[in-house]
């Protein structure tokens, strides 16, 4: 196929993938309601202390049932699109990897959330989602670097940097635990997270296709197009939440996926809203700990700007704006930067 026709069979796969999404939600929805996939709101922060501030101001969300888990969506159209249209091992079979270990993580929480009783009801706890998503990271960087050869990093303006397969493991673990956590944290705003992670998935299809990987520029379009369904439900106010089990496998993706277009150093610049909610969150922990004082009314930074006043669907707006400017930037670096 000349490159015209892969960039157009990339396309169908995002449409196919939207398409599917919009067929599953009324399945999903149906499940939802019948064995009551209900959200539990959280209460403690991850070291146990209360959450007023947020509790009160998300108090309205939790008034009637509010369905969570609908990333069973797009796991399972992203996963019969790639398996039946795109599935390769040189360049799709580790991103839908990622995706589906990152899921897997995600389910676990979201199961535990949903019918969960006692202290545990809220989900894992912090270190054990850790530990599980830091298992998957290793597991696919073992893979990347002994299966496919990939042994070097690319450094903009500067060329490829060998790092070694030991290296290599664990900066592509760091890229996949880093990456989903961050996305963990910004889900919390209705259509934010997949917002930002769609201008995110789309930017790196396009230095997929500019580098010729045109199946894994197909695998982030058929993410894109199920971002797409899911936003059509999720703007405020939302008909579900994607939980853990879609943030954690749209985080672990992207982590592969910045991994195999040797663009793992663009991820801070492409990803930099997520960036910027999970460092919020951290600095948050740290002053409370060695300060025993909040910079934030609330964390991560989304939650500190609705206390502030902001309405939701100006901060998610505003948000998306950042995440696309930010993947235009990421793509001409990665163009002008020898990525391209």
């Amino acid at each position: 196929m000349s490159i015209n026709d892969e960039m157009f069979y990339g396309l169908l796969l995002a449409l196919a993938g939207f398409l599917f999404s919009m067929m599953l939600t009324p399945i999903y929805t149906h499940f939802a309601y019948k064995y009551k996939f209900w959200k539990k709101q959280k209460k403690t922060t991850v070291d146990g202390k209360a959450l007023p501030i947020m509790s009160k101001l998300h108090a309205h969300k939790f008034k009637h049932v509010f369905p969570t888990m609908a990333g069973l969506i797009g796991i399972v159209s992203v996963t019969i699109v790639t398996w039946a249209f795109n599935l390769d091992r040189g360049q799709t079979w580790l991103p839908l990897a990622g995706f589906l270990g990152g899921a897997l993580v995600g389910v676990i929480d979201d199961v535990i959330n949903i019918f969960g009783s006692g202290r545990g009801a809220a989900g894992l706890r912090g270190p054990v989602k850790f530990f599980l998503i830091s298992v998957v990271g290793l597991i696919l960087g073992w893979f990347f670097a002994v299966k496919l050869g990939w042994t070097s990093i690319l450094i903009p303006f500067f060329g490829d940097f060998e790092v070694g397969i030991i290296g290599m493991i664990l900066i592509f673990a760091f890229a996949v635990v880093a990456t989903s956590n961050a996305v963990n944290i910004t889900d919390g705003l209705d259509g934010l997270s997949g917002g930002l992670a769609m201008m995110a998935y789309g930017s790196y299809g396009v230095i997929a296709l500019f580098q010729g990987k045109m199946l894994l520029f197909g695998f982030c379009h058929t993410v894109v197009g199920w971002l797409l369904s899911y936003i059509w439900f999720n703007v405020p106010p939302a008909r579900f939440m994607m939980g853990d089990t879609g943030s954690f496998a749209l985080g672990a993706g992207l982590g592969v996926v910045a991994m195999m277009t040797k663009s793992f150093l663009l991820l801070p610049i492409i990803g930099l809203p997520f960036v910027i909610e999970a460092a919020s969150s951290l600095i948050q922990l740290f002053s409370k700990k060695f300060f025993h004082k909040k910079v934030f009314i609330s964390a991560p930074l989304h939650h500190h700007l609705e206390a502030k006043g902001w309405g939701e669907a100006k901060i998610v707006m505003r948000f998306w704006i950042i995440a696309g400017v930010c993947a235009i930037m990421g793509v001409f670096i990665a163009a002008t930067g020898g990525a391209i």
